[in-house]
């Protein structure tokens, strides 16, 4: 079972993200806030598996949310997914900078809901979604030039490392990076896995972005 913290500032939503997960067999929330302060003591107290948190709340934000519950060990792994109402959110790539695994929009239907829940929950990012990589294209083009810190990451990077890193910043999954390389989902999950450790990248949503701020994937590029 699924264990989610949800965190809105409107009890409304609340009450209808509320409403969708009681129809989910396999996802349970375990508990509710209004702001952000009170959704990362939720966090250390509950020890949920996925947060799924609104950006703009009192308190705290969720971009501030995420990043203190990342940044401590002990929730570390909890998956945190953005709730937003407009796919061009500026404080969305903000959040994904800060640890979040994806984002969701407020609008989307109950399947994608479950679906985006089971997905960051069992590891992955929700980067399938076309705006994901629209909003992080965005930011990186409006910034005009790569970080520094992110390019010296790249150095420590096998000449495959850095090939599969493109590729999953360009939106590729194992599968298809597998079959692009003509390896194994096994070896690509090891270069994957190996390429996270060495960037320090918390999961595959940091690795799209430093795909992209490194220069290793450039705005538009195909």
């Amino acid at each position: 079972m699924t264990r989610v913290v949800i965190a809105d500032d409107q009890p409304l939503v609340l009450a209808g993200l509320q409403a969708i997960f009681a129809h989910a067999d396999d996802i349970t929330v375990v508990g509710e806030a209004g702001n952000g302060r009170a959704a990362v003591d939720l966090v250390r107290s509950l020890e949920p598996d996925v947060l799924l948190t609104d950006i703009r709340m009192p308190l705290l934000d969720g971009i501030e949310a995420t990043r203190m519950i990342k940044a401590d060990a002990t929730t570390a792994a909890v998956r945190v997914l953005i709730l937003t109402t407009f796919d061009a959110d500026e404080y969305v790539y903000a959040a994904l900078e800060a640890g979040a695994s994806g984002f969701l929009l407020k609008d989307a239907p109950p399947e994608r809901v479950f679906d985006a829940v089971r997905v960051v929950a069992a590891g992955e990012a929700l980067l399938a979604p076309a705006a994901t990589r629209r909003l992080i294209e965005a930011f990186v083009q409006a910034r005009g030039h790569a970080r520094p810190d992110a390019m010296r990451l790249l150095a420590g990077l096998t000449d495959r490392e850095r090939e599969v890193v493109a590729l999953v910043g360009r939106g590729l999954s194992n599968a298809d990076i597998s079959a692009a390389l003509v390896v194994s989902e096994a070896t690509t999950k090891t270069h994957v896995s190996r390429a996270m450790a060495k960037l320090q990248a918390r999961d595959r949503a940091q690795l799209v972005v430093l795909a992209y701020e490194s220069g290793l994937v450039h705005p538009g590029g195909s």
